[in-house]
């Protein structure tokens, strides 16, 4: 299936990776949104579950392991140019997840990541609607809602 003009809703995971204070953003390497900040994460592949392919995505992206949490945002993110159909299309599932080791090394689909402070959100030019998903995912995770996996 074709990531641009799809004939139906792209699926993808996304992670709100959570290291003591700090979390992780990625900036991306690819459209939409190309350079833009947001959560790491990418396109589920066929028989994978959700789960494995936030593992996958954030070791692919990031060069990172985490441990997925049961604390999930899910998203839907359409974008038209004007024309009838939509030039792309996500179901995005984002989880709260917990860095377990690794040094982040962004690949060739992010231009660069980085640990940061909650509070210095405001200082980057995020994708629509992220800040309010990792606000959301941080407060459940501080509430200890989910278990993780």
């Amino acid at each position: 299936m074709t990531r641009k003009n799809p004939d139906r809703p792209v699926i993808a995971v996304g992670a709100l990776v959570i290291r003591g204070e700090t979390i992780l953003l990625a900036r991306r390497g690819q459209e939409p949104h190309y350079g833009k900040w947001s959560l790491p994460g990418g396109v589920v592949r066929v028989g994978e579950s959700l789960v494995e392919a936030v593992r996958r995505e954030i070791r692919e992206e990031c060069g990172i392991e985490v441990e997925v949490g049961s604390e999930v945002e899910i998203v839907e993110r359409i974008f038209s140019d004007g024309e009838a159909a939509p030039t792309y299309h996500y179901v995005i599932l984002d989880y709260a997840t917990r860095w377990v080791r690794g040094e982040v090394v962004p690949s060739s689909d992010t231009l660069e990541a980085r640990w940061i402070l909650p509070a210095d959100l405001p200082r980057y030019d995020l994708t629509p609607g992220t800040c309010e998903v990792i606000l959301r995912l941080l407060e459940r995770a501080a509430k200890g809602a989910g278990r993780v996996e």
